[in-house]
């Protein structure tokens, strides 16, 4: 009750011009009251003076005097304030922080209940009052409590912002529909909110729509890190059990090696052992006969001395020793005979490890066919889209944009963005052709220049027998002649593509750290006929499982044959 009497009596002492209350309060003729320093501040800025509640008219400015029976009234209100506990209702609190305080209480602020748009003043409950009692300020436009009022004013104008100019999507004044937008399509705010306001709905639902859509786009992703990461496991596993087994057979042969170095220099040592032995037994015989001969030549008994000479005399059966020697073995090819038998082992074992690791390659075949509308005129496909072959006699087809004019070529209808893809191709019987991928985005009209710069990777034969890959400046391949089928891979996200021989089961060559940033075609060349020399077809084959297995081993077979790669595994095993 206490609050509610409190409430009451402040309501008598607030000036409805500052709405706080009164500090030197003055009486108007008409019988209001005012701070003495807000009227006559209102009177300053307003002429003719006009009472601010009745909107009376003096026609000389008032004598303001201070009212002395409403100052005491004031001042005893204020000592009453001061030393009551609770002077405001139990749901009024202080201003959190985040939350908007109220502009008139001074220290503790109190939550704001309300804000004016007019006055540009947030109010709490007590404050606000006024703008509920007094008739000029209940026409004032209150909304919930907001911070930074003077946003919500006119820069130019100074006066509130209360319509929406369509022309200029932009929040106006009264005034400026008289200058600046004078003529635009003006509403007022209430409107444009209203009729914005169904949109919105439409507007968090997209916006519901795409953090869904995003979620998902997570789960996509963490499912493939997933699976990325079961595939590193797997392929670890995997590693460690071939090169496991690699080292175990490196370790093997280092030790048969060196088993036969040993053997051969414990067979030296055995037989220089021999002959030393044999020599001292000989050594003692001599010494002893030079013992005799030493004590004959001291002998004067004439008969004793002719009788032991010609025993002395006559020579040991001893063997010859000059052309006996020891020669330390030869260890020539030693290590080459070991290598090379290693090399046979690895062979057999690899076929074993790689086999599974190559079944997992092949799924990733594609069933190509050949694009008629990219076909150079003078080409001849084959009814399955399968083959092409120069024909010698240009077709009278319709120059499309994707049709190549003037070079002998054709890509595949299948196009690629992501992931990986095979295909083999029959060269068989040809002396001239291009094979590989191409960008979707390539020049089809004019001279074509086949470099990674403008969209192409491939490979070449010319003469029928000089392979060459088309990296500008081109590099020539080694490639054993009879080459019958050409394998191309492509992984698009490491950037690589490959290209084998499938008959004898080798890398021919790799393009590394590729940036594909469009879709990717099979390319395809047979080039001219020259004369019947080349008139055989290019032709797209299923993938030969046993091929790609035998591949495979061969590429691994290759790379254990390097000496570098040899010598380090020995090194690593001896440290």
């Amino acid at each position: 009750m206490a609050a509610v009497g409190r409430v009451r009596s402040e309501d008598q002492f607030l000036c409805s011009i500052c709405l706080d209350v009164f500090t030197d309060p003055v009486t108007t003729s008409c019988g209001h009251n005012f701070c003495k320093s807000c009227i006559s501040e209102h009177w300053r800025v307003n002429v003719p003076y006009q009472c601010p509640m009745c909107k009376e008219v003096f026609n000389l400015k008032p004598q303001l005097k201070i009212n002395t029976f409403i100052s005491e009234m004031v001042v005893q209100f204020r000592h009453e304030a001061q030393h009551e506990p609770n002077i405001y209702s139990s749901d009024q609190q202080a201003a959190k922080p985040g939350e908007v305080p109220c502009d008139v209480c001074t220290e503790p602020k109190l939550k704001a209940l309300k804000s004016c748009l007019v006055c540009l003043t947030s109010y709490c409950q007590t404050h606000l009052e006024p703008h509920r009692t007094v008739p000029a300020l209940k026409r004032h436009q209150l909304i919930h409590p907001v911070e930074n009022l003077e946003d919500r004013m006119c820069r130019k104008h100074d006066k509130p912002l209360e319509l929406f100019c369509k022309t200029d999507h932009t929040c106006i004044c009264h005034h400026c529909t008289y200058s600046d937008h004078k003529g635009h399509d003006v509403t007022p705010l209430k409107d444009e909110h209203e009729e914005q306001k169904p949109k919105l709905k439409k507007t968090e639902a997209e916006i519901q729509q795409m953090i869904q859509e995003r979620r998902l786009k997570i789960q996509e992703i963490q499912r493939s890190v997933k699976l990325s990461e079961n595939a590193a496991d797997r392929e670890t596993a995997e590693g460690v059990e071939v090169f496991t087994a690699l080292i175990e057979s490196v370790q093997r042969g280092l030790d048969q090696l060196l088993e036969k170095i040993q053997e051969k220099q414990r067979s030296t040592e055995k037989q220089a052992e021999d002959f030393i032995k044999e020599l001292e037994q000989e050594i003692c015989e001599l010494e002893k006969r030079s013992t005799e001969v030493k004590q004959l030549s001291g002998s004067e008994d004439h008969l004793h001395f002719v009788q032991r000479f010609t025993c002395v005399k006559a020579a040991p059966s001893m063997k010859t020793w000059t052309k006996v020697s020891v020669r330390p073995p030869s260890y020539e090819g030693t290590v080459e005979r070991a290598v090379s038998e290693l090399e046979d082992k690895l062979r057999e074992d690899m076929k074993k490890v790689v086999k599974a690791e190559l079944k997992r390659v092949q799924q990733y075949e594609v069933d190509l066919t050949l694009d008629p509308d990219t076909a150079y005129p003078y080409l001849i496909l084959s009814d399955d889209g399968k083959q092409v072959h120069d024909g010698d006699e240009k077709r009278n087809l319709p120059n499309k944009p994707q049709r190549f004019s003037d070079f002998c070529c054709i890509l595949a209808k299948q196009s690629f963005s992501s992931g990986r893809f095979y295909f083999d191709v029959q060269v068989k019987g040809k002396t001239k052709w291009d094979l590989g991928v191409a960008r979707e985005s390539i020049n089809r009209k004019g001279e074509i220049r086949l470099r990674p710069q403008f969209g192409y990777w491939t490979i070449r034969l010319r003469n029928g027998n000089e392979y060459d890959a088309c990296a500008g400046p081109p590099v020539r391949l080694s490639v054993k002649s009879g080459l019958q089928k050409v394998g191309v891979f492509v992984d698009y996200e490491e950037g690589l593509v490959s290209f084998y021989d499938v008959g004898s089961s080798v890398l021919i060559y790799s393009f590394i750290g590729c940036c594909f940033n469009d879709k990717l075609l099979p390319y395809f060349s047979p080039c001219t006929n020259a004369g019947g020399t080349n008139s055989a077809p290019l032709i797209i084959t299923p993938v030969d499982t046993d091929f790609t297995v035998k591949s495979r081993v061969k590429a691994l077979e290759r790379s254990f044959r390097r000496p570098a790669f040899l010598e380090k595994l020995v090194i690593y095993l001896l440290s």
